[in-house]
């Protein structure tokens, strides 16, 4: 399910989408770790940035309709926000077969582009706050930096505010 890259996989779903838009250089910038980088924490703590700087790609039902919602790793989604902003009746979270089915990916190597199915997508404007954040690049061993502008642009993202706000 994964062809070599240099001297690690990278999954071919995301190198093909990197090819088509036209990103091929960052196939050469996914970085690589023997431990999952499965979680935001995980993951910050391996490449060694702010939890804030990681790119979560979580995967939402919005009346029963996948929606891919991108979020700063510091942060949670507001389920009720995003509810409002689709104009919802109801938002859950995904469940796993539903993720995988949708994204192509598991859940902890979802990258913010390159999925199997077209999804509404909604970035969190906390995301603008740095020069360079740090995703999945659609294993959990895998990630690659971008800035967040381009990183938003890409995936095809409509900027909103869902994230929790602390009580």
């Amino acid at each position: 399910m994964t062809m070599t890259n240099g001297a690690f996989d990278v999954h071919p779903r995301f190198v093909a989408a990197l090819r088509e838009l036209g990103l091929d250089e960052l196939a050469g910038r996914v970085r690589h770790f023997p431990e999952a980088t499965r979680t935001a924490a995980e993951a910050a703590a391996a490449v060694g940035c702010e939890l804030s700087q990681i790119c979560k790609s979580l995967i939402f039902a919005a009346d029963g309709v996948p929606v891919l919602v991108l979020m700063d790793g510091a942060s949670r989604v507001d389920v009720e926000r995003v509810r409002a902003e689709l104009g919802a009746q109801k938002v859950t979270r995904a469940k796993a077969d539903v993720v995988r089915e949708t994204t192509g990916y598991a859940i902890g190597g979802v990258p913010p582009f390159g999925h199997r199915t077209r999804t509404r997508v909604l970035a969190d404007r906390s995301l603008l706050e740095h020069d360079m954040v740090w995703a999945a690049a659609g294993t959990p061993h895998t990630v690659f930096p971008m800035a967040p502008k381009e990183l938003v642009e890409r995936a095809g993202a409509v900027l909103v505010d869902v994230r929790e706000r602390a009580s």
